[in-house]
């Protein structure tokens, strides 16, 4: 039996974590403790979970005396991006195995430590890298696997953000590269972690380029020069593009928000809101963000990112010496302005003819993958699969690494080489 302690209570640690194991896994795991800086939420984990009643609450300073009177055995971490770091080393300190929320880590510095303090440490880290779950992506991996298309020489994968979900992150803490790593760390680690996995090649170097668009204060679409807006109040907003596409002229704001249970006040929480204005000065991330990645295997991979576009999906295609895979998703369809294609997987022989492969999907989130991913991490991984799908510290470091060279890339104009970011060796 696995004693569970949960390290923030968002929004995505409830769904993701706290609910499977009440409701799925109660039989080999118990969360026997919560941690959180702010009360509130232990209250909101509380109303929504009453059989968390006996799980005592913490706080981050606290830790280690949590763990002692717990015997906890696990820590699951789900705050906020930056603090992740902190939890994770004081849990190894402590032999606890660890999952990590993704990304494991917001610098390259910080997974490094994690790396030799898990090999210091009786306990190991998993990291939460549910998109590997999705069906098309365990598919995908399948054909490389099988070497349908030979050795993997170049990914073409072209990432896709709405107007709805792009503009989100710029409203809370994300916008701080302090807090998330930019968002080349926060959301793009999960395609770097794919595209590692598909292909089982090492990053080597990163070459990119990056800058802030759409939004900030200097964006063409800011109505008025102001900061310190938020949407709920905000006289502008009637005037401002993002909450006329998603509110119309409604008073009452339904903002995305992984940290915020549905139907939440937007101050429903001590010193936090959701709703903060897009165009604030305070902003010191990118929103736009192409790059190019070498491997130690000979591929190279061309991607691109885009945080406020008409819709939302990804565009992929991975050569081989033997042919091509190619698929194009259309995320949250009914966010799109129009009919979208059911998503297949098109397999190009080099010398021969096209195939076009339909996936199952099941029930649940990333086409039923949340709840394959919830069976690895809380019963062991399927010890059929002919791979490895759970990811361990050195993919999280590794995206991570991949993460922060392209930010720098981008502000350097220069190329960073992903062994003296984990080495720490990096010329300034």
């Amino acid at each position: 039996m696995e004693r569970v302690v949960i390290c923030g209570l968002s929004n995505r640690a409830l769904k993701m974590f706290v609910e499977p194991l009440i409701a799925r896994f109660h039989h080999d795991n118990e969360i026997v403790a919560l941690l959180d800086i702010d009360p509130k939420r232990h209250e909101v984990c509380l109303q929504t979970y009453p059989a968390l009643a006996n799980a005592t609450f913490y706080r981050p300073d606290q830790f280690e005396q949590m763990v002692k009177e717990t015997n906890a055995t696990m820590a699951v971490v789900a705050s906020r991006d930056d603090t992740h770091v902190d939890y994770i080393l004081r849990g190894l300190a402590l032999g606890l195995n660890i999952i990590s929320e993704k990304p494991m880590v917001t610098t390259s510095e910080d997974a490094r430590r994690v790396l030799e303090a898990e090999k210091a440490s009786k306990g190991k880290v998993t990291v939460a890298f549910n998109y590997r779950y999705n069906p098309y992506h365990i598919k995908i991996k399948e054909l490389i696997q099988s070497g349908r298309i030979g050795r993997i020489t170049s990914i073409d994968l072209n990432w896709y953000i709405d107007t709805y979900h792009g503009s989100s992150y710029f409203k809370r803490w994300n916008r701080n590269r302090a807090f998330s790593g930019g968002l080349s760390v926060h959301k793009s680690t999960h395609h770097f972690d794919l595209v590692n996995w598909w292909i089982n090649q090492r990053p080597q170097e990163v070459f990119a380029f990056g800058d802030l668009h759409y939004y900030g204060a200097k964006s063409e679409l800011n109505p008025r020069l102001e900061n310190g807006r938020h949407c709920g109040t905000c006289s502008d907003r009637q005037n401002c593009s993002y909450y006329r596409r998603w509110f119309g002229r409604n008073q009452s704001t339904q903002i995305k928000d992984d940290h915020l249970m549905a139907g939440q006040d937007l101050g429903a929480y001590t010193g936090y809101r959701p709703d903060a204005c897009v165009f604030d000065e305070e902003i010191d991330i990118e929103d736009t963000y192409v790059a190019n990645v070498r491997y130690d295997g000979g591929a190279l991979l061309s991607y691109s990112i885009n945080f406020s576009l008409p819709y939302e999906g990804y565009r992929l295609a991975i050569n081989g010496t033997n042919g091509r895979i190619e698929t194009q998703e259309y995320h949250a369809p009914s966010r799109t302005p129009f009919p979208v294609p059911e998503q297949t997987i098109d397999l190009f022989p080099l010398f021969g003819a096209k195939e076009t492969i339909h996936v199952v999907q099941k029930e649940g989130g990333h086409g039923g993958g949340d709840p394959v991913i919830q069976e690895d991490l809380f019963l062991g991984e399927d010890p059929t699969r002919p791979f490895d799908v759970l990811a361990g510290a050195e993919a999280g470091a590794l995206s991570v690494a991949v993460g922060e060279a392209v930010w720098k890339s981008a502000k350097r104009g220069a190329p960073i080489r992903i062994e003296t970011l984990l080495a720490n060796k990096e010329e300034v």
